[in-house]
């Protein structure tokens, strides 16, 4: 479908009948590509109305990028107030199609994830929210002007982050160094860290997929928005 906005988003639901939980989930740096799109389907089989924008396109054609730096160089452009204001008319759209919008959480990875913590301190209307392995830290640029660790008093809704512990891109420091400053500010978020798994755990077309961390991390993720009555 398109947004009012003329992005294009992923909509998936279930076949039962009546208002449904809605959950919007943010892709990785790799875009809206075919993996996002299984997890979203899996998520709809759970009995969510899933919409999945793509975010990034605007910026360059992510599926012909010939190498990881030519993506971040597309990354590097995006802009976060037009990212959030994408997820605002997604979350928004949602009950076009039957979205219950008092039942709304979040949930992304890698670059999504970063993106999801961003969103939990944008909108005050969302249940909760879950980034996988998203960024913590980076360069501040007028694009991308705060990143999660910024945010740690700003955080609106509750928060489940799930990280590998062998991530050599968010070193368990940092993580710490964060969950530091979520305990300091008494901020409704915490994180999950499993131990000898790497970035993208989660991402069964790679190398890094470790399979019992992801479907540790995929029940933890299903109980904590069935907790937080999404």
């Amino acid at each position: 479908m398109k947004l009012p906005c003329g992005e294009t988003a992923f909509i998936v639901r279930p076949k039962k009948q009546g208002i449904l939980p809605v959950i919007l989930l943010a892709h990785e740096i790799f875009g809206l590509h075919e993996h996002i799109l299984d997890l979203a389907r899996r998520l709809a089989l759970d009995g969510y109305l899933v919409i999945a924008p793509d975010y990034l396109s605007r910026y360059g054609d992510i599926a012909t990028a010939s190498s990881i730096d030519a993506l971040r160089l597309i990354v590097a452009q995006a802009s976060d107030a037009i990212t959030l204001a994408i997820f605002d008319e997604a979350f928004e759209v949602a009950v076009n199609y039957h979205g219950d919008l008092q039942r709304v959480a979040m949930t992304g990875f890698c670059w999504g994830g970063r993106i999801v913590w961003l969103y939990s301190a944008h909108n005050s209307k969302i249940r909760a929210c879950v980034p996988w392995y998203g960024r913590l830290d980076g360069e501040r640029t007028l694009q991308q002007e705060y990143w999660p660790i910024d945010l740690a008093g700003q955080l609106k809704a509750p928060t489940l982050g799930l990280y590998g512990g062998a991530d050599p891109t968010i070193p368990r420091e940092l993580i710490k160094k964060f969950q530091k400053q979520l305990l300091e500010h008494d901020a409704p978020a915490e994180i999950k860290i499993y131990n000898d798994a790497p970035h993208g755990f989660c991402a069964d077309y790679r190398e890094t997929y470790r399979p019992d961390a992801a479907q540790q991390a995929w029940r933890e993720m299903c109980a904590f928005f069935k907790r937080h009555h999404v």
